[in-house]
């Protein structure tokens, strides 16, 4: 979750640590490769990288003593300060009535709290209590530390390639995700 970074969501780092001769070597095999096996070499890798990701998450919402839905609604309430319910409902892709459980389930917990919003005394944003804001950095931090002394192996046109293939991922996935939901 790259923290010391804008983005505080679970979920947005995790990646094998390769010491910088492994990478060349990793290169090379890639690069004796056909087409295909470097594509299936690749979609192999993400998926083992996507994998990992879920496996932090998952240790992460153990840690918090909350489900990985709980843990999604913590991140995103991290990365934007505060959220009201409907906000948060929609960001979620949970109703109304179950985002208000969460809430409470989370509000319960020592994780988050609820107060009336400054632009508008009509309304009530939800956001991280202070331990649970701790619990976050203590748990991401080292993995964005980790994931950025990764990407300081590779050059700049390299790193270029990387976001961009992470960022069309990133969409890929999200695309997906509404697909599914339609099913």
């Amino acid at each position: 979750m790259g923290l010391g970074a804008p983005d505080r969501r679970p979920g947005t780092w995790m990646v094998p640590r390769r010491s910088p001769s492994r990478v060349g070597r990793r290169t090379n095999r890639l690069a004796g490769r056909s087409q295909r096996g470097r594509l299936e070499g690749s979609t192999q890798a993400a998926a083992a990288s996507g994998a990992a990701n879920d496996v932090v998450d998952e240790a992460a919402a153990s840690a918090f003593g909350v489900n990985r839905t709980d843990l999604r609604i913590i991140g995103l309430i991290a990365a934007a300060g505060t959220l009201t319910a409907g906000q948060l409902a929609t960001q979620v892709h949970l109703s109304p009535a179950a985002t208000t459980t969460a809430i409470q389930r989370l509000t319960r917990a020592g994780h988050l709290t609820r107060r009336t919003a400054t632009e508008d005394r009509r309304r009530a944003v939800v956001e991280l209590t202070p331990k649970a804001a701790k619990l976050l950095e203590e748990i991401y931090a080292p993995i964005g530390r980790a994931g950025r002394a990764i990407l300081e192996d590779y050059s700049a046109e390299q790193l270029a390639l990387v976001a961009e293939v992470l960022r069309r991922g990133e969409q890929m996935q999200l695309r997906e995700a509404e697909r599914i939901r339609t099913l």
